[in-house]
C-alpha cells in the first residue's frame, strides 16, 4: 500500500485546468445566446395569454356566481373577525355624541343627507354575523357617534364635542391598552375626523372611516392616512339605490338633453365657477342651474335626479372638500362620472379598476377641451363604462354585510386587513408571565376609568 492519501475524483482521467481562454469562450456564448432568445422572441406578437396575464380588462373580480372577490394577499382566503360595539349606555357621554346633549335629536333624523352612513353603519353592524358582546375577544371595536348630525342640529357645539370625545376615551381600557390602534371612528362629511378638533392627540392611530381623503384646503394637515383609514362611499337616497322600481328610471343616450350637467352650487370654488361660466358659453352641451334649496324655486329630491340623469356626463367638481356625492349618485342615473378634483380619494381600490368606470379629468383644464374631449366619445363606449358601473355600484349601498355585494361586506374585508394579534401603545406593559400591566404595573382587568389617555 502507498503511503500516499487516495484522491477520488468523478473521473478516472486528471481534469483539465480553466483557463482564461475558457473563461471568455463561455461569456461570449452566454451572450450571444441572450441575444438570439431576444431576437426570436420580437420576431412575433405576444399571444393573447401573455395579455390577459397583464391587462386588467375588467372592472373588479367575481368568481362563477358573479360576486365581487377580495385579493388573497393582506386579506385571507374568508372573512373571519369579531367586533365589538360599544353601547350607548356602558359609557358616560357617549348618548350625548349619539342623540346631543338633552337627548333631543332621533337617529331617524340623522339618516337622512351627507352623515347618514354613521347611523347607518351602526345599525348594521349591531345586526352583523362579525359582532361579538365580548370585549376579550374582540379584534376591533366601533365608537358609535352621529356627532355630524348633532352638530348640524344644534344638539352639541364644536367645544363640547371635543370635551365629549375626550371624556368617553378615557373610560375605555380597551382603546387606552392599544392606543386606540383597534378602534373604529366614523367621520361622514367633508369636514373628516376635524369634527373633532383633538383627533390628531386623541385617535391619530385609530381607524377613521370617511369619504373625504383631503381637507388640506382649511387645515394645516389632513386627518386622512392612507395606511390605516378606510374611504367609505358617500350616502347616495335611499329610493335610487332600491332593487327594481326607484324614484328615477335612467333615459336612453338618445333622448338625452345635453352632453354633460353639473348640479350643485358655486360656494366660491374655482372649478365649479369655471364650469357655471362655460355652460353660459355653451348652454346646449352644458346644464348648470342654480340650485334652490328653499322656496318655491326648489329643487326636489325627483327632480334633481331627473335633471342629473338627462346627460350622459355627470361633472363631479372639488366643492368645500375633495369629494362628493354626485360621484355615486351618477351610478345610479347612469351617467359617466367625470371627476374634477385632483385630490380625491376612492373607496375600495384593490377590488375597483376606476378607469373602467369613470373619467378623472385635471382640474386645470376646464374649458371647452374638457366640453370637446367628452363630444368625441362614441355612444357605444359611453354605454360600456356605464356597464361596467352597473357591476360595483351595489359596493355604494349601505346593506347588510351578509349581501354578497354591499357597502357593508366591502367594509369587512377591509377591516379584516387592519386586525393586530398583538396590542399595544407607549402606556401598555408586559411582563414574563404575558400578563399586560399600565406604568404602575396594574393588570389590565384592574384598570379603572377615567384613566389618562395615550
Amino acid at each position: 500500500m502507498s503511503p500516499k492519501p487516495r484522491i477520488f475524483s468523478a473521473h478516472s482521467h486528471t481534469a483539465p485546468l480553466c483557463t482564461r481562454t475558457h473563461q471568455i469562450a463561455a461569456l461570449i456564448l452566454v451572450t450571444a445566446t441572450f441575444f438570439f432568445t431576444r431576437l426570436f422572441d420580437q420576431s412575433f406578437p405576444p399571444s393573447p395569454c401573455y395579455l390577459d396575464r397583464h391587462l386588467n380588462l375588467h372592472v373588479a373580480k367575481t368568481n362563477d356566481a358573479g360576486h365581487l372577490l377580495w385579493p388573497d394577499r393582506g386579506y385571507g382566503s374568508h372573512l373571519s373577525l369579531k367586533i365589538y360595539v360599544y353601547d350607548e349606555n356602558e359609557i358616560d357621554g357617549l348618548k350625548d355624541l349619539l342623540y346631543g346633549r338633552d337627548g333631543s335629536i332621533s337617529s331617524n333624523a340623522c339618516l337622512k343627507g351627507q352623515w347618514g352612513s354613521q347611523v347607518k353603519i351602526h345599525r348594521l353592524l349591531l345586526e352583523s354575523r362579525f359582532r361579538t358582546r365580548k370585549k376579550e375577544e374582540a379584534d376591533l371595536f366601533f365608537v358609535p357617534a352621529y356627532v355630524k348630525c348633532v352638530r348640524m342640529l344644534g344638539g352639541l357645539n364644536d367645544k363640547e364635542i371635543n370635551q365629549t370625545y375626550v371624556k368617553v376615551l378615557s373610560q375605555m381600557p380597551y382603546f387606552r391598552r392599544s392606543g386606540g390602534r383597534d378602534h373604529i371612528f366614523v367621520f361622514p362629511s367633508g369636514a373628516g375626523a376635524h369634527l373633532f378638533r383633538s383627533w390628531a392627540t386623541y385617535i391619530n392611530r385609530s381607524i377613521i372611516l370617511t369619504p373625504e381623503g383631503d381637507r388640506t384646503d382649511k387645515k394645516d394637515t389632513s386627518a386622512f392616512n392612507t395606511w390605516k383609514d378606510i374611504i367609505i362611499p358617500g350616502n347616495v337616497d335611499d329610493g335610487m339605490m332600491k332593487t327594481g322600481a326607484t324614484v328615477f328610471q335612467p333615459l336612453p343616450l338618445s333622448k338625452r338633453k345635453y352632453l354633460a350637467n353639473y348640479l350643485g352650487r358655486a360656494q366660491k370654488k374655482v372649478g365649479r365657477l369655471k364650469l357655471i361660466e362655460l355652460a353660459k358659453q355653451y348652454p346646449d352641451k352644458l346644464e348648470c342651474p342654480e340650485l334652490q334649496f328653499s322656496g318655491p324655486n326648489k329643487l326636489g329630491r325627483v327632480e334633481y335626479f331627473q335633471h342629473l340623469g338627462n346627460s350622459k356626463f355627470c361633472l363631479a367638481p372639488r366643492g368645500e372638500s375633495s369629494w362628493t356625492l354626485r360621484f355615486y349618485e351618477s351610478f345610479f342615473v347612469e351617467c359617466v362620472p367625470v371627476i374634477l378634483s385632483d385630490q380625491v380619494e376612492l373607496p375600495f381600490q384593490n377590488v375597483i379598476d376606476y378607469t373602467e368606470i369613470s373619467i378623472k379629468w385635471p382640474s386645470t383644464s376646464i374649458g371647452p377641451e374638457l366640453l370637446d374631449y367628452l363630444a368625441s366619445i362614441p355612444d357605444e363606449v359611453i354605454e360600456q363604462i356605464i356597464g361596467r358601473g352597473r357591476q360595483v355600484r351595489c359596493l355604494w349601498v349601505y346593506a347588510p354585510d351578509s349581501e354578497p355585494c354591499s357597502t357593508m361586506r366591502a367594509l369587512m374585508w377591509e377591516l379584516q386587513r387592519k386586525v393586530r394579534q398583538f396590542h399595544q401603545s407607549a402606556e401598555t406593559f408586559w411582563l414574563h408571565n404575558g400578563s399586560v400591566v399600565n406604568r404602575n404595573l396594574v393588570e389590565f382587568a384592574k384598570w379603572k376609568p377615567p384613566m389618562p389617555l395615550p
